[in-house]
């Protein structure tokens, strides 16, 4: 039986308002995707566990059977976007973000409004590749808008904190950064501490009078003026081994993850971002995704006994508090991806596991340890549940269950 597991990024919720208190999952018109609810079975899972908010990388991590607690988001991201490393090179996934002074250290938006174009975004990884001089060899890249990875070659240690108002001091509420500390007394971490420390420093004095933030600053629009760092890493993780799967991804976090598991991954380019006007690319990119992951399903699954597909856009409206928007995209994923798959499944024998990374409440702007709902319809048995969402998860037949136990509980 071939298995496809598809994660809707983010897109667990907790009640809106405005939408008589219904999540967004709730209240979207989403037939495909409730066909297989009604046919299958449903329960809910904590990616970590209870108490703990995960991010995209320690939850994938957990969900494809790995210790989080291992987890070095900064080599996912620099697999997945092309770089080779060796052992001692200290790789970071960076954020172009908005502060008002790297000495005040307060932060106005981590990622500069969210309106980097990508032309925009290359021009000042450009500047700063030439300008910034450290005591080793680095290379930057931009990847997707406002995110992107560093790479600093040499003996360097991963015990450190990070460069990230969200994630060096979650929940904190004076949005403000902290710079970078050894975690231990090794010379080597703070050897890494001290370089991450000076790039944000000189990035900051570059970026501050780039033209770039120049006419960014002309137009009313954030400037893009700190370097965010978090996830370091020195050492690959050894990932468990899916050889038989394949993926279709085109995130950095996501190949690098797929790639380190064994996974064949099949990668389209992502839309730039032209304009400031962000939600038309994020739903020019969702289309250009389903269209290129059904051709690849239809072209390939025969050499393949599991597919992984991951939609990172519904998370983005939970970070933007647009429930609207994460419905919207709901229902596009519903009748253009799921109407494809509900066909294949209803000619081959094939298993669909549906479920979010975790819950990205529009309320909230952020991730939440709350659960998420997970679906599995193999076409030989069901529950009394008939449609996928967060409220009737919770009273599924597969009950509660934890990441590390995903993979067993879902039968991949």
């Amino acid at each position: 039986m071939k298995k496809i597991l598809v994660i809707l990024d983010g897109a667990s919720d907790l009640p809106v308002g405005s939408f008589a208190g219904k999540t967004p999952l709730e209240i979207a018109d989403t037939p495909n995707m409730d066909f297989f609810a009604s046919k299958g079975k449903q329960g809910y899972m904590y990616p970590i566990n209870e108490k703990t908010i995960p991010g995209s990388d320690n939850s994938l991590i957990s969900l494809f059977g790995n210790d989080p607690k291992n987890c070095k988001r900064g080599i996912y991201e620099a697999i997945g976007a092309g770089f080779e490393l060796k052992r001692g090179d200290l790789a970071v996934r960076t954020n172009f973000g908005t502060i008002e002074d790297i000495k005040l250290r307060v932060v106005i938006d981590r990622r500069a409004g969210r309106t980097l174009t990508t032309r925009e975004a290359r021009a000042l990884v450009e500047t700063l590749n030439k300008k910034i001089n450290l005591n080793c060899k680095f290379e930057m890249k931009s990847t997707v808008q406002h995110r992107g990875v560093l790479v600093l070659r040499g003996g360097f240690s991963d015990n450190i904190s990070n460069i990230d108002s969200e994630w060096n001091i979650p929940g904190r509420k004076d949005k403000k950064f902290e710079f970078s500390k050894p975690l231990d007394d090794e010379e080597n971490s703070k050897y890494a501490s001290c370089a991450l420390n000076n790039f944000a420093n000189q990035a900051f004095g570059i970026l501050e009078s780039h033209l770039v933030n120049f006419e960014r600053k002309k137009k009313g629009m954030f400037p893009a003026n700190m370097v965010f760092m978090r996830g370091g890493g020195v050492e690959k993780q050894k990932l468990k081994q899916y050889k038989s799967w394949m993926s279709i991804n085109s995130m950095p976090l996501e190949v690098g993850i797929a790639k380190l598991s064994g996974m064949r991954n099949f990668s389209f380019d992502i839309p730039e971002l032209k304009t400031i006007e962000v939600y038309d690319n994020l739903y020019a990119s969702l289309n250009k995704k389903i269209k290129f992951a059904i051709k690849t399903l239809k072209r390939s699954h025969k050499d393949f006994l599991g597919c992984y597909i991951q939609f990172k856009e519904t998370d983005i409206p939970g970070h933007d508090n647009k429930p609207r928007d994460k419905k919207k995209m709901l229902e596009i994923i519903d009748k253009k991806f799921f109407s494809f798959l509900k066909k294949m499944v209803l000619k081959n024998d094939w298993k669909v596991v549906v479920t979010c990374d975790h819950s990205t409440p529009c309320k909230l702007k952020s991730h939440s340890s709350d659960p998420v709902p997970v679906l599995v319809y193999d076409g030989r048995s069901g529950d009394k549940t008939t449609n996928f969402n967060e409220k009737q998860s919770r009273s599924g037949s597969l009950g509660r269950m934890y990441g590390k136990d995903f993979m067993k509980k879902a039968g991949l």
